[in-house]
């Protein structure tokens, strides 16, 4: 029963207690939802400041304040659960009607290939029949009516550019919803309500195309504002110059336009586009914007080729924006280019025939960007290190610009070749022109001037074998310390350091020596943006060296191992410690493209330097068949680059270092990646073998021995011819050994230890003892290590360990003892992880 007392009433509100109903004024309603928004989550004590503050709530018990807060935060929940229903509801409807309109484009193809096929027979019936026919016009080139027809030369007038844009968007048209082109999902992509969208690829077509759909959250005039501007998201776009523009009769517009894409390696030259875009509103409401290259059978005005540019081919291509229903765009890409594959090394032509690899770095890069742009709209209070997501964005681009810049050389840019020292392993180029360097000319906060007036730019490319770009790329970024020279890195960031770093510090994770700050995540996380901090380092100050912790911005894509024909970069610029949006950048870092199998795979032992390799050819007649087939692609060109900022009069001494540096690094990625090719151990087909040194063998010897003496059994049992070292390394549990030191380091794993750390046999010594224990494991550690030097050997009960990668993992039991060598003194410690499992 309710209670309600007159005085509640006449005041126009009821309050009561235990459980009773209260009924707010409009007054104190707006002074609530004020403070909510201020803190949706107060304290007791807050809530009672709050009534203190604000008279208006005088009257109101904090029990009740507490049980308003709670209802509002239940509603604002239901309220954002409704929402993100509502999305996902727009998003399934829109998703089902772009795969009902595929499945009618699939019905069509279908019905086409069974007239094809029929027609096909009935000709080859009456052939057969009339074999003394030989007319030329009986013969019948299956699909080739698809494509396009040639057509009578047109001039450069209005009238002929406008018939050429209107066949080319009919052909843009027939190859997004019909089929001109038979279209083929791509390879691991799978459409769904969590999926970017559609994607699919060209088969049996001129050239490679790749073709997608989805929805965005923007509207058409957006979303075609957005993608006109090509350089904002495509990465390999250097630029796009508007020539000139034609108005049209439908209330659209013709323009030439002139673009020029970034080599992506240094083994292959730049290309560039003279093309015409067409721009119109079709009679449902639709908007198109279509391009296609513009050549001399067409008659229509010419570009000049430019020198360092190969001149390319873009068929019929564009985007069909339609409205939704609901809000957003349904979106139709279509990406068709002929890259001109004949003008690079043919080892290196895969990269200009894979349609795979025009998806994941033109189509699909368009639909992300967008999506990101629609949910930077969507949410645009969230920030990372105090920056909106737009700029963070933009820092990410800049990075990606610099080092293409920089890979490539250009001499409109400022770049100049420097002579060889004879190896043309390392290319070397020089930048000293005022636009590069206006970012440079700095002063510290100190009073000690910025020297560098120029940049350095120290390059190479080199082929891998049997390599997973993805992991390697991971391995690099997560053991910097087996690559980088921490004085190189300190002399780097001295070029922009402007006094002390007050950078905040959030929750991070620890790799190989460096920490890594979490920034930012794109959309679907294909490309996150970080910060690595390298503490305790030395950076040059005009004549002095200083302590200082130093900070790198960093850009990180193509880590997914599973993500077909993805381009893997490692892109990365020392930071100031201001870290503002307009700071300078010199990028340097790494990028890994996949080949596709070639005819002419190299010996798996090897990693080649491409140079040599395109000299003499192939060292070794091993086909890709023979590699076993969880190792991705078995070629892949991985190309660095690393740039210096420096004063013009030691120009000679850098270029020296940055050459040494190079090279070094090379010698570093060879060796990283002989250990992480899993193809180097033929059938066994990834199982690393153990390391065969003599040392090796006596090591796996004392272990045993000492196991023996310490625990009165037997480790494991050898049997047949299999030596101790190879029954150990593939023993089921984890067996690791770590030094004696007074910060204990591993020095052996087992495969099963590798495989539980995460690591690799070259990046075993990074890892010490204690991080691989929680806090209970490090106190139980810290209390029972005494009693393994004084008893030799211990046992721990069931716990949880992390890897190198920060996964937990679970034992059943672990068991440690001390090895003795050969004159009985103590070796290391051995750890043996039973029944191991990740969390």
């Amino acid at each position: 029963m309710m209670a309600v007392s007159s005085g509640c009433k006449d005041s126009n509100k009821m309050v009561m207690d235990n459980g009773k109903y209260v009924r707010y004024t409009p007054e104190q309603v707006e002074a609530l939802e004020r403070l909510y928004h201020e803190c949706p989550k107060p304290s007791s004590m807050r809530r009672q400041q709050l009534i203190r503050e604000c008279p208006i709530l005088s009257n109101i018990e904090p029990k009740q304040i507490k049980v308003w807060f709670q209802n509002r935060r239940c509603r604002e929940k239901q309220r954002k659960e409704a929402s993100r229903l509502q999305a996902v509801n727009r998003k399934l409807t829109a998703m089902n009607k772009l795969l009902m309109e595929e499945n009618d484009r699939l019905q069509k193809q279908v019905s086409q290939l069974v007239y094809e096929n029929t027609y096909f027979r009935q000709h080859t019936q009456n052939a057969t029949l009339a074999t003394t026919d030989t007319s030329c016009e009986s013969v019948v080139t299956s699909g080739q009516h698809h494509l396009t027809p040639q057509h009578p030369p047109r001039d450069a007038s209005p009238a002929g550019l406008l018939s050429i844009a209107e066949e080319t968007l009919t052909e843009f048209l027939s190859k997004a919803t019909g089929t001109a082109v038979e279209w083929v999902q791509m390879p691991g992509m799978k459409p769904g309500p969590d999926s970017i969208g559609i994607v699919a690829i060209s088969h049996g077509c001129p050239g490679v195309a790749a073709r997608a759909c989805g929805l965005v959250g923007l509207d058409p005039t957006r979303v075609a504002e957005i993608l006109k501007d090509r350089p904002s998201w495509y990465r390999d776009c250097r630029s796009v110059e508007v020539v000139n523009v034609l108005p049209t009769g439908n209330s659209g517009t013709v323009e030439l336009l002139y673009m020029q894409l970034y080599a992506p390696t240094t083994l292959a030259p730049a290309r560039d586009f003279w093309l015409l875009r067409y721009t119109s509103v079709l009679e449902d409401g639709s908007l198109v914007v279509c391009e296609r290259s513009l050549n001399n059978t067409q008659n229509g005005p010419s570009m000049p080729q430019a020198p360092h540019f190969v001149r390319a081919e873009m068929l019929p291509s564009g985007y069909l924006i339609r409205p939704c229903e609901g809000g957003g765009s349904i979106i139709h890409i279509v990406d068709h280019m002929d890259l001109e594959p004949w003008s690079v090394p043919e080892v290196l032509r895969p990269l200009y025939e894979s349609s795979t690899l025009l998806a994941q770095k033109t189509t699909m890069a368009a639909l992300r960007h967008l999506r990101q742009i629609s949910q930077e709209i969507s949410q645009p209070n969230v920030t990372g290190w105090g920056r909106r997501p737009a700029a963070l964005r933009a820092l990410s681009q800049r990075l990606s610009r610099g080092f293409n810049e920089a890979l490539n050389g250009f001499s409109d840019d400022g770049w100049s070749m420097l002579e060889s020292d004879g190896i043309d392993d390392v290319t070397v180029h020089v930048n000293s022109s005022p636009n590069k360097m206006m970012g440079l000319q700095l002063s510290y906060a100190n009073g000690f001037p910025s020297m560098s007036n120029a940049v350095l730019c120290a390059k190479a490319s080199m082929l891998l074998q049997d390599v997973p770009p993805a992991i390697l790329l991971r391995f690099l970024r997560e053991h910097r310390s087996e690559w980088a020279d921490s004085s190189i890195d300190a002399y780097s960031a001295a070029a922009v350091k402007a006094g002390p770093c007050s950078l905040p510090v959030p929750r991070a994770g620890n790799f190989g020596g460096q920490v890594i700050l979490p920034l930012a995540h794109t959309i679907e996380n294909e490309e996150f943006l970080e910060v690595i901090k390298l503490e305790n380092m030395a950076h040059y100050r005009d004549d002095m060296i200083m302590p200082s912790d130093i900070f790198l911005l960093q850009l990180c894509s193509g880590v997914d191992e599973n993500a077909i024909g993805t381009c893997a970069e490692l892109v990365f610029a020392p930071i100031d410690a201001s870290f503002s949006d307009d700071a300078p950048i010199i990028p340097s870092g790494f990028r890994i493209i996949p080949l596709d199998s070639g005819k002419d795979a190299s010996s798996p032992n090897r990693t080649l330097d491409l140079a040599s390799a395109l000299e003499v050819g192939p060292t070794g007649n091993k086909t890709s068949g023979d590699y076993p087939s969880n190792c991705g692609s078995t070629k892949s060109v991985i190309t660095i680059a690393f740039q210096f900022a420096f004063e013009i009069h030691l120009q000679e001494n850098v270029a020296s270092m940055a050459r040494q540096y190079v090279r070094s690094i090379i010698a570093s990625v060879q060796r990283v990646a002989l250990a992480l090719s899993p193809s180097r151990f033929g059938s066994q087909a990834g199982l690393r073998p153990p390391p065969g040194t003599p040392e090796a063998h006596t090591l796996a010897r004392w272990i045993c021995q000492s196991y023996r003496c310490y625990l009165g059994a037997e480790l494991f049992k050898t049997e047949g011819s299999e030596s101790i070292l190879k029954t150990l390394w593939n023993h089921s549990d984890a067996v690791l050994c770590c030094s004696l030191k007074a910060l204990p380091v591993f020095t052996f794993a087992n495969q099963a230890g590798l495989d539980m750390l995460e690591t690799t046999l070259v990046a075993l010594q990074d890892i010490t003892l204690e991080k691989i224990f929680d806090d209970n494991g490090r106190k139980t550690l810290c209390s029972e290590f005494p009693q393994i030097m004084q008893q030799g050997f211990m046992c721990l009960q069931g716990g949880i360990c992390l890897s190198s990668m920060g996964r937990p993992i679970s034992y059943e039991r672990a068991v440690a003892w001390k090895v003795l060598n050969d004159e009985e003194s103590a070796h290391c410690i051995c750890f043996m992880f039973i029944n191991w499992s990740f969390v």
